[in-house]
């Protein structure tokens, strides 16, 4: 096996293990049956494998592709050659977001057709908008704060059924393949314009892609139905035997080959029409994107196969089963422990984390971003619990959150704020869809609750909360560097040397450089 292969595949394991894990413990208690465990554990193997292949050709394919179409079209000064290309790159891009086809997949009373393509065309407008902030160096706090307010103000006048689905949607949208693609796109675009803060403004653009969704969603629920949605749960197929358990995962995999062929032959060809105009990349460089292309595709359609066969409806049943149940509170212990476990095994955390660190100089360490993230989602997985054993409004908790969030972007250097928005897509990873929104839709079925209302919004408390952890870390940061420049210039120096910088040569002895006249005047041991 290859080896970067290899290595994917070791991060996948351990994404899906600890909710493995945990599963099985739990299935003792509910008493499940051998063949559904079966079908699980097959699931989760497919999965595993899946999100392997699909992760090594994300970084082969999308992101060398998402850097150079950055980069040529900022060096093009052609602002209606930005605006096409970019909403038309977010779109597709966005049509083929596993994550959204799997939300899509189980929002009732909404054709999956039409719910990807009004959250593509959001993630596609704020694309154009976000590059356009990077090209006119407009404040990334300041559009945050604007269109989060008009999100707010937008959600009151539509039926509540789609409010939750909404603040989902901009969570799932910002996944494996969306999030390496748009801050490939980003750097790339930064980069080629060479500012001083390009580093700064190459983050951002996923916080803003994050918030298109919500407002299509928001306005394409205005046409639907406002009466609660009651769904059939997913059935797990009875089995007796492995050559059953394979049979009805070899009956799925060509239908999902197929979806995934029509949502990424479009990537394809926007990657040939750009070579055929640019000539950007020699040969060698379209041979090792071709086979990016090919692990994705084949990754996306293993991912498919096992989230949709073993996954989802053993996910239902779980929920249903523990809500059906007397230790119904048992939900939001199980919730927490989950929550904990998947953002710690998360692999794009692990990126995130060691950005932070770097960016930090070391003062945020890596271990303090995996504990407060981890807390963060513990705690946002006992809310969603919370939600459907009692139907609380999801207002009462994103108001407050967004407004902490944003209230901290004024208090935090503005790179953090760029993590921090960005890294919401980070931790709503694939297993929060494939297994957390099955789980509380099982749950909130069991107990008599609206799915659309009670169920839905799990994504969305997951990807709040590190909107707010990561700029804690930032005000963490402040603090730290405030109390080095304490130690590095003691508030006891003389007013008459407020000008000099004191430095130490190489023997120990101090050097004096004076900048009032640009000129240094080196003082070997005489003060």
């Amino acid at each position: 096996m290859n080896k970067k292969l290899r290595e994917k595949v070791k991060e996948a394991f351990a994404s899906v293990l600890p909710v493995t894990a945990i599963v099985l413990g739990v299935s003792i208690v509910v008493d499940m049956s051998i063949g559904t465990v079966i079908m699980f554990l097959s699931g989760a193997l497919l999965l595993i494998l899946g999100m392997g292949l699909f992760s090594l050709g994300a970084d082969m394919f999308m992101m060398p592709m998402g850097e150079g179409v950055g980069g040529q079209i900022a060096r093009s000064g052609k602002l209606w050659l930005l605006i096409s290309v970019a909403f038309f790159l977010g779109f597709v891009v966005t049509v083929a977001e596993p994550d959204l086809q799997v939300l899509a997949g189980q929002v009732p009373s909404v054709p999956s057709g039409l719910l990807i393509a009004s959250v593509a065309a959001g993630v596609g407008a704020f694309l154009v908008l976000a590059l356009l902030r990077v090209l006119f160096r407009i404040s990334l706090a300041r559009l945050l704060i604007g269109f989060y307010l008009v999100v707010f103000l937008v959600s009151f006048f539509v039926p509540k059924n789609f409010v939750s689905i909404a603040f989902d949607s901009g969570g799932v949208t910002t996944g494996p393949i969306t999030v390496p693609f748009l801050m490939a796109l980003g750097l790339g675009l930064a980069s080629a314009k060479g500012s001083k803060d390009s580093h700064d403004n190459s983050f951002g653009l996923v916080a803003l892609c994050s918030i298109g969704p919500i407002l299509a969603v928001l306005i394409l629920g205005s046409g639907f139905s406002t009466r609660p949605v009651r769904q059939a749960p997913a059935s797990v197929p009875l089995v007796s035997t492995t050559a059953e358990v394979a049979r009805h995962f070899a009956v799925e995999f060509p239908r999902y080959l197929r979806e995934v062929a029509v949502a990424l032959v479009p990537i394809l060809l926007c990657l040939f029409v750009f070579q055929i105009l640019s000539k950007k990349y020699r040969k060698r460089q379209l041979l090792r994107m071709g086979m990016g292309f090919a692990y994705t595709f084949l990754g996306l359609a293993l991912f498919f196969t096992g989230v949709n066969v073993g996954f989802i409806p053993v996910g239902q049943q779980i929920g249903a089963e523990i809500a059906g149940s007397d230790y119904k509170w048992m939900l939001i212990p199980i919730g927490m422990l989950i929550g904990y476990y998947i953002v710690a095994a998360e692999p794009a955390v692990h990126v995130l984390n060691r950005q932070v660190e770097e960016v930090s100089g070391g003062h945020v360490s890596g271990r303090a971003m995996r504990v407060s993230l981890s807390i963060g989602m513990a705690v946002a997985l006992a809310i969603a619990m919370l939600r459907v054993l009692t139907g609380v409004s999801i207002y009462w908790f994103m108001i407050p959150g967004y407004a902490i969030a944003l209230g901290l972007t004024f208090v935090v250097p503005k790179i953090f704020t760029g993590i921090a928005f960005d890294s919401g897509g980070v931790v709503s990873g694939p297993l929060t869809s494939t297994f957390l929104l099955p789980f509380a839709m099982g749950a909130c079925e069991s107990v008599g609750g609206n799915i659309m209302t009670d169920a839905f919004g799990v994504v969305a408390m997951v990807a709040m909360m590190p909107l707010i952890a990561v700029q804690i870390m930032g005000l963490v940061f402040v603090r730290k560097m405030k109390k080095v420049e304490a130690v590095e210039f003691p508030v006891d120096v003389a007013a008459e040397d407020a000008d000099n910088i004191i430095e130490l040569d190489g023997e120990g002895e101090e050097e004096i450089v004076d900048f009032d006249d640009g000129e240094e005047e080196p003082s070997h041991g005489e003060s």
